[in-house]
């Protein structure tokens, strides 16, 4: 039997353009998990290169890595920094209720 080689899933890879990003990060604020929201912003800013996301922020590298590692929530200052320099803004509406 071959060796098969696999490598973990990296979301990062398949966030291409704004579009996909804006409805990856709705599906975490959707599920109402702090820390999902974070792993998800986490895989966003990979995407985009962590980088210029510190430079954007002027947080440092390790700062947004443990941030937006997905083991807890980041504050809502880094929320909101992190939000900014994606270009990307939270929009609220109300919850539909089945009724």
């Amino acid at each position: 039997m071959a060796n098969l080689k696999t490598r973990p899933f990296d979301a990062a890879h398949y966030l291409r353009d704004e579009a996909d990003m804006a409805a990856y990060l709705q599906a975490a604020i959707d599920d109402g998990d702090p820390a999902l929201l974070a792993a998800a912003l986490g895989d966003v800013a990979k995407a985009r290169g962590m980088s210029q996301l510190a430079r954007d922020t002027g947080l440092s590298r390790e700062s947004l890595y443990k941030s937006l590692s997905g083991e807890r929530a980041p504050s809502s200052d880094t929320l909101f920094k992190v939000l900014h320099a994606l270009g990307l803004k939270i929009t609220l509406s109300p919850i539909e209720t089945g009724s």
